[in-house]
C-alpha cells in the first residue's frame, strides 16, 4: 500500500507541475504580510544588524527605528521591512 500512497504523491506533484491544480496559497495576496503598501521608487533597505535571539529585544528594535526614522510615521512600512532585520529562529 505504501508503494502506490507514494505514486498517488508523484501523480498528483505532476498535475501540480503541469498546471492542473493550484497550491493552496495559489492567491498571492494571503503571502503578503502587509496589504496595500506602496513601496517609494528607488526605496533601497538600509542594511541591519540582524536579530538572531541572541541579543537584547528591546535594543534591536530601538536600532531598527532609528534605521528607519524616514518612515517612523508609516507603521505598514516598518511592519514589512522589520522582517529583514531578523535571521535564523527569530525570523520563524
Amino acid at each position: 500500500m505504501v508503494e502506490w500512497e507514494k505514486f498517488d504523491h508523484i501523480e498528483e506533484r505532476l498535475r501540480v507541475i503541469k498546471g492542473g491544480e493550484n497550491y493552496a496559497f495559489a492567491d498571492m495576496a494571503e503571502l503578503c504580510l502587509v496589504l496595500d503598501m506602496v513601496i517609494p521608487p528607488k526605496f533601497k533597505v538600509s542594511d541591519f544588524n540582524k536579530y538572531k535571539e541572541t541579543t537584547c529585544p528591546k535594543n534591536h528594535l530601538m536600532m531598527y527605528c532609528r534605521k528607519m526614522r524616514a518612515y517612523a510615521k508609516d507603521e505598514i512600512f516598518l511592519m514589512h521591512f522589520y522582517q529583514k532585520s531578523l535571521t535564523g529562529a527569530a525570523i520563524t
